[in-house]
């Protein structure tokens, strides 16, 4: 059966059996959250669950049940100082994870889909406007605490037959309507539609709400269509005018 784990800064569901004991419990959430044991409190309704007893012990724990984890540092001063609280942030919410600043990006993509249920394969994440490498330590981008992790979702379509893709550095630049001209500096794969783009200013509230166009050497870009697709080059500039245009296909 599924049960929720709840702490202070996020909620995830884990499968367990009725005869699995709370230390087993307590295992793989330390697997999943990186952490120890024996930090670890778990309770339902108030009651704290006992490492020697199984699930099967407590009839108040069904499907659905959600129980409360609370951190115990009995030694403070020993805290894992690496540790830190960043937001991941999607287009219309936002959740708390826990992390290592030594911890690679595809770590941080496989804790945000413990949390929230996103697939793996359709997350891009991008922090101050670059695009985060599954390889690379979260520390190399100089993510820190309460840093802002904004989470693309790409399309099933996107996700099929994807020919190898570039990095391009590229500038969208803004009216004089919008923001008083500004240039915001961007680095995207070439891969990336401009419907992302769009999506990864509004997060960053860059640009407002409003209905706005992209205009790419004189053509309207369509929000479906990839930079490789506009022909978007190295260095190229995008410029944001207020406006609306019928969706096309690429």
């Amino acid at each position: 059966m599924r049960v929720t784990i709840a702490t202070r800064a996020c909620e995830f569901s884990i499968e367990v059996g009725l005869q699995e004991t709370i230390l087993e419990i307590k295992q793989k959430v330390e697997q999943l959250l990186g952490v120890p044991v024996a930090s670890q409190a778990l309770s339902v309704s108030g009651w704290e669950l006992v490492d020697g007893l199984d699930l099967e012990d407590y009839p108040i724990v069904s499907e659905g049940t959600r129980i409360d984890l609370a951190m115990k540092w009995t030694q403070p001063c020993m805290e894992d100082r690496s540790k830190i609280q960043i937001v991941a942030k999607f287009s219309s919410k936002q959740i708390n994870i826990e992390v290592n600043s030594d911890e690679t990006v595809r770590s941080l993509k496989e804790k945000i889909h413990i949390v929230d249920g996103t697939p793996i394969k359709r997350m891009n994440l991008y922090f101050s406007g670059m695009e985060l490498e599954d390889s690379r330590n979260l520390s190399e981008y100089g993510i820190s605490e309460c840093s802002e992790i904004v989470v693309y979702l790409r399309t099933m379509t996107q996700m099929v037959a994807d020919p190898p893709s570039k990095k391009l550095s590229l500038v969208v630049q803004t009216s004089s309507s919008l923001l008083n001209a500004a240039r915001i500096p961007l680095e995207m794969k070439d891969s990336s539609t401009i419907g992302e783009i769009r999506q990864l200013l509004l997060i960053r509230n860059i640009l407002p709400v409003d209905d706005y166009i992209f205009i790419h050497k004189q053509r309207i870009m369509r929000d479906n269509c990839s930079l490789r697709w506009h022909g978007v080059d190295d260095g190229d500039y995008l410029y944001v005018f207020k406006g609306t245009t019928s969706r096309g296909e690429c």
